[in-house]
């Protein structure tokens, strides 16, 4: 493949590569950028290279997953590095109001939690079958895994996926923990 052609196969799945990295970075926008730049220096420099065995899409999510890992392990020794400094500096700054960083409906929110909760593995299956509309087989060679354990992890995905929105309980109000209970009280604080 010549550089024009890979660049317009780049510039084709622009979109479908940033939302799979933003699946690959836990939905933080900055290192899903910076991993997504990091992915097209390695390829138009040739330090990932296109082999034709499989869609141009199915290696370009591959290489987008594995850059990713490389990108969070930087960053989790980046962190462990300045981990005193962040406190510190975190307790200065205070803590915001809550209400002001819920950003998500409830709904998104709840389902993000219960998709967070699933294991790495069927979470990343569920997540290119679905967001990322790849077949089951693409999946299980994006993940560098066999297609049996593509469609095991996918399954036992969805049935969890499933019994974990049924088991949410909602939660009233900004400050209340997840695993707190809302009890109703009266109008002079008592309980109702």
């Amino acid at each position: 493949m010549n550089d024009h052609e890979l660049r317009a196969e780049l510039e084709k799945h622009y979109r479908e590569s940033y939302g799979w990295a933003m699946s690959c970075c836990l939905r933080n926008q900055a290192e899903a950028e910076n991993v997504l730049q990091t992915v097209y220096v390695k390829v138009l420099e040739g330090k990932a290279r296109f082999d034709g065995r499989a869609s141009f899409r199915t290696w370009l999510f591959a290489v987008i997953r594995m850059t990713a890992i490389d990108e969070r392990r930087r960053l989790w020794l980046r962190r462990l590095r300045t981990d005193t400094y962040e406190r510190h500096i975190a307790s200065k700054v205070g803590e915001q109001d809550p209400e002001a960083t819920a950003y998500h409906s409830e709904i998104r929110e709840l389902f993000q939690r219960a998709l967070a909760k699933l294991p790495r593995r069927q979470r990343e299956v569920l997540q290119l079958a679905f967001y990322h509309d790849l077949s089951l087989a693409e999946a299980s060679e994006v993940m560098g895994i066999s297609l049996g354990s593509a469609r095991t992890h996918y399954e036992r995905g969805k049935q969890r996926l499933r019994r974990l929105m049924n088991e949410v309980e909602i939660i009233d109000g900004p400050g209340k923990g997840k695993d707190q209970k809302v009890v109703p009280t009266t109008e002079d604080g008592g309980r109702a």
